[in-house]
């Protein structure tokens, strides 16, 4: 499957398009290498790439709050990391492992997704990095992050006038 995004067919972008649609990682053809430039990306930036491309995420915003919102099915606390990164980039990532096979056991199909997964969210500047909680529940990971009262208003400073 190829993907063209109007304006954004840039080198990078096809070739992101091209490995987030492999299966595997293998050497770029030659082929690949005369449409992306002489180098590839890397296999750790496309394995982060599509990490981020497969965990989606709901992001709302409360008068009081951001709350990001991430499915995470089968997945126990502990497989989650939830920190703020550059003072103000949320980062959510953790892997999902594949079950210990057991004897005389083996898999016919196998549709559910191993591996690692990753968001980055840069927070607004009105985020409190004081006051960030994260529950999962039922398979669902939701992260608060509250925001900072607004600034008071400045009051406007009198100055006495003396007379000369």
């Amino acid at each position: 499957m190829d993907f063209r995004f109007t304006g954004l067919d840039t080198p990078i972008i096809h070739a992101l398009s091209h490995f987030l649609d492999a299966d595997d990682f293998t050497t770029p053809s030659a082929a690949d290498k005369s449409t992306t430039g002489s180098t590839a990306p890397s296999n750790a930036y496309v394995r982060d790439a599509r990490a981020m491309a497969r965990t989606p995420a709901d992001v709302k915003e409360y008068p009081n709050s951001y709350q990001f919102i991430i499915d995470m099915p089968g997945l126990k606390s502990g497989d989650i990391k939830v920190q703020v990164e550059d003072d103000n980039v949320l980062v959510i990532s953790g892997e999902r492992k594949r079950e210990e096979d057991k004897d005389g056991v083996k898999y016919l199909k196998m549709e559910r997704r191993i591996g690692k997964f990753m968001r980055k969210f840069v927070l607004p500047e009105n985020a409190n990095m004081e006051k960030i909680s994260a529950v999962c529940q039922d398979g669902v990971l939701t992260v608060s992050v509250e925001k900072l009262p607004p600034p008071e208003p400045k009051k406007p400073k009198t100055i006495e006038v003396k007379v000369a």
